[in-house]
């Protein structure tokens, strides 16, 4: 298929098979309840792994969203088309992801008691990640080389802008209590305790038997074999599995594989440079 036009929205580039301006307008007067719960991130940094998530931990475990609901329908984006069309149905609390940065949520977001996990991924994997990404998908942009997607990357000229511009708007807020920040990597090392951190955050007091329980069934292995999560039900003219699978590895580190290392202290320099200002602490280097 022929890559269309990007929708360009407040300086960041959309793709126009998710994306509408009916439904970042849809998004704009979205009313958020207090007790909706929405899970950020940058692209490639573990949203459709929260939204096999999400739904487990505020349900107590019941594994039938997960088993017959697709993710974009079960935990629907705030800013694509199909949230408009599954709201309605959504079961109560709500759960919402979005690659929004923190100034564009809706004006009801703000004056609401909602929550929010922040999830953060070390950006060269989030930079392999979307590489591969855009091999695969049909409504994305050629990626070229490696080198030549890694300067798009560093510029901003990529879905949703510069990763350093969208972990800055996150990081400054004035949400209090309501935002919970985790990293990928944490979540790859040790699931059972990040889980029991959304518990805890959320007001779930889970059992340890439901823990371990959304554990196995959030695994990599386990999602990759779910056709309602692993996008196979996506017609391969929008999504090439040939080409990559959408759940490609699903850890952290696989950066080393791919960047010389001219590219890493290049990526290191300008990330590091963006980022010199922020003391929060990461559970990754950046050289």
């Amino acid at each position: 298929m022929t890559c269309p036009e990007y929708i360009h929205y407040h300086n960041l580039l959309l793709p126009p098979e998710a994306h509408s301006l009916e439904s970042l307008e849809f998004a704009q007067n979205f009313s958020v309840q207090d007790t909706d719960v929405f899970a950020v991130t940058y692209p490639k940094s573990g949203t459709v792994w929260t939204q096999e998530i999400l739904p487990l931990v505020l349900n107590g475990g019941d594994l039938t969203p997960i088993q017959t609901i697709p993710n974009w329908d079960r935990v629907p984006w705030l800013e694509e088309k199909r949230l408009a069309v599954v709201v309605d149905q959504l079961p109560s609390p709500r759960a919402m992801v979005t690659h929004f940065p923190y100034h564009l949520m809706p004006p009801s977001f703000h004056k609401s008691k909602a929550k929010v996990i922040y999830i953060t991924r070390n950006p060269k994997d989030v930079l392999v990640s979307s590489y591969y990404f855009h091999q695969m998908a049909g409504f994305l942009e050629d990626p070229g080389t490696f080198d030549e997607f890694m300067e798009k990357f560093l510029a901003g000229k990529v879905l949703f802008g510069k990763w350093t511009d969208h972990v800055k708007s996150w990081r400054h807020t004035d949400l209090g209590d309501r935002i919970m920040y985790i990293t990928y990597e944490e979540m790859v090392q040790d699931l059972p305790a990040a889980l029991r951190r959304f518990s805890d955050f959320l007001g779930c007091n889970l059992s340890e038997d439901t823990i371990q329980k959304i554990s196995e069934h959030c695994s990599f292995k386990s999602m990759k074999a779910n056709n309602m999560s692993n996008f196979s039900m996506i017609p391969k003219q929008y999504m090439d599995a040939d080409k990559s699978p959408f759940l490609r590895k699903g850890i952290s580190g696989d950066w080393k594989n791919h960047f010389s290392s001219e590219q890493l202290a290049r990526f290191s320099a300008v990330i590091m440079k963006e980022m010199e200002d922020e003391n929060f602490s990461r559970p990754w280097s950046l050289d």
